[in-house]
């Protein structure tokens, strides 16, 4: 019973196969495609795959971006399903003031996160972060409740930003240092600084909220340009949303 996990986000789709909807699956196969590339994937690295029994996905892109990956999909029987966020599922509580609109890569994200650490440490607030295009920092309540998060740009906005709004900046190829001394540093550094400080600000929130020292999750294709400069301790995941993605697969695939 193979199943097809779909992420697509603001710049690729990424997709993995499994040899079960489940938690601890074995992975068969994996890619990623930037966007424009979508229309490749039937005749392409899908065109190898064993045919998949079910299919989940989540997407922020928009629905034409969906309807072409749903195209590529017709080399098999199979119907896609893709996920929406709600105001509860796979032990997680929305708390969002309209839950439907939580982008559904924060909320599959947070389910994956919910239960690795429920499975590490037991039940323990979180702080779930994913750098990519975007950055978001997710606060978690030792319960499972969603409290609230953070959106800011990402390295490349931020870098974009500054090149379209301010005479003789151009995007730079600089370094993190403590004391930039070039300009190239110093804005390699602000960007770097601005996201490690909104993660630092949400683990002191949710610290005080919660009364103790919550996990801190990360994840998302820039997450190793964050990793030397955390001030907290935390765990790189690289595929967080594949996880969610088998936890939410569970309970509506597995029998």
């Amino acid at each position: 019973m193979t199943f097809l996990a779909i992420d697509i986000g603001n710049t690729r789709l990424k997709w993995a196969q499994y040899d079960a909807p489940a938690p601890g699956a074995r992975l068969l196969a994996h890619g990623a495609e930037f966007l424009e590339n979508i229309d490749k994937l039937g005749d392409g690295p899908w065109a190898a795959l064993s045919e998949p029994q079910h299919m989940l996905g989540c997407q922020v892109a928009g629905d034409a971006l969906k309807r072409r990956t749903e195209e590529q999909m017709e080399l098999w029987d199979v119907t896609p399903q893709w996920v929406v966020s709600s105001s509860e599922e796979a032990g997680l509580r929305n708390g969002y003031d309209h839950p439907t609109r939580l982008g559904t890569d924060r909320w599959v994200a947070m389910v994956g996160a919910r239960h690795r650490v429920l499975r590490r440490d037991g039940p323990r607030p979180m702080v779930v972060v994913m750098v990519g295009t975007a950055v978001t920092v997710e606060a978690v309540d030792i319960e499972g409740t969603f409290l609230g998060g953070l959106i800011l740009p990402g390295h490349g906005i931020m870098l974009r930003a500054l090149e379209s709004g301010t005479a003789g900046l151009h995007v730079p190829t600089g370094d993190v240092r403590d004391f930039p001394t070039n300009t190239s540093d110093a804005l390699t550094s602000g960007g770097t600084y601005a996201i490690a400080g909104a993660v630092e600000r949400m683990v002191q929130h949710l610290q005080q909220h919660a009364g103790e020292e919550p996990a801190c999750i990360m994840t998302g294709g820039a997450g190793w340009k964050m990793a030397p400069h955390m001030t907290r301790p935390f765990e790189l995941v690289d595929n967080l949303i594949f996880d969610g993605l088998l936890e939410l697969a569970q309970a509506r695939f597995a029998r």
